[in-house]
């Protein structure tokens, strides 16, 4: 049985798997992060560096602080390095068939005792977890973006998942790395996107009705309530592609109209107008190195 977990991989060098790089590296733990090439793996040390660069310019952490996290992270390709690690998070893109290929193929490399996680922001863990011959040490830990700075952490155990894997997992995410968790049952989009996802989506309905412009709606929320972005770009921050596939777990889940994806939202999809990482969403960007 796994307790303290200080050996982590991570599969996936997006802006997920390397957030949840870095936290954990500044945080003391091993860790080693999976791409599929290293054209890939090349990419996610770049993103790695950058970001605690940026935190050393802004004064969150030391320069100390950052070269000793980035020897702490080993960026690698095959899933073949991971044979040691306590935990292993998934973090690929937002499509079940992609996560259950990469669950399928852990179980040949990890030991028994490992516990395997999925950062699925929408999809039901269950429909991961099945794929895996052992799905009582599967569960999900929900990290947000930017991982670094977000505080919550969603752990979703299934109805498979054996307690002690629970336990485990939400020592890791509150004890060792110090986030607030919050322990959610698994349905679709959990607690947060199921809350987050019909905002967004009525935004695009009403930029599409034409009744305010991207900005005004935008600056509405903000100023009304608080939040640090409005609903627009933050569908830009968080990726049109993956508030479609939010959008479709959640509609697959439940059938309620609230999660159907608006036509404006799945175009934007199709062309290629993601957001951010892209260079141009609902607004437009200095485009994210690949």
């Amino acid at each position: 049985m796994v307790l303290d977990i200080d050996r982590v991989g991570i599969v996936g060098g997006g802006v997920m798997g390397c957030g949840i790089a870095e936290t954990c590296a500044r945080a003391g733990l091993s860790v080693i992060l999976c791409e599929q090439d290293q054209r890939r793996a090349d990419a996610a040390t770049d993103r790695v560096t950058s970001s605690l660069d940026r935190a050393v310019q802004r004064e969150k952490i030391t320069a100390e602080t950052k070269n000793l996290a980035l020897n702490k992270v080993s960026f690698v390709t095959g899933l073949g390095s991971l044979t040691d690690r306590q935990l292993v998070l998934e973090a690929v893109i937002e499509d079940l068939d992609e996560k259950r290929k990469v669950f399928s193929e852990l179980d040949a490399v990890v030991g028994a005792d490992t516990i395997l996680a999925t950062n699925t922001s929408s999809i039901p863990v269950t429909d991961i977890a099945t794929s895996s011959s052992r799905p009582e040490r599967v569960l999900g830990i929900h990290f947000f973006n930017p991982v670094p700075v977000m505080r919550l952490v969603e752990i979703v155990p299934t109805l498979l998942t054996a307690p002690h894997v629970t336990s485990a997992a939400t020592a890791f995410a509150s004890d060792t790395l110090g986030k607030h968790v919050v322990r959610v049952e698994d349905r679709a989009g959990f607690v947060v996107n199921a809350l987050l996802v019909p905002m967004l989506l009525n935004a695009i309905r009403m930029l599409e009705a034409g009744l305010a412009s991207a900005s005004e709606i935008d600056d509405a929320l903000v100023l009304a309530f608080g939040h640090p972005l409005g609903p627009l770009r933050l569908c830009d921050l968080i990726g049109v592609d993956i508030v479609v596939a939010m959008a479709e777990s959640l509609h697959a889940e439940f059938g309620e109209s609230a999660y159907c994806p608006p036509p404006l939202l799945r175009r934007m999809n199709q062309v290629g107008r993601l957001g951010r990482k892209s260079g141009r969403g609902f607004f437009e960007y200095t485009p994210e190195a690949p």
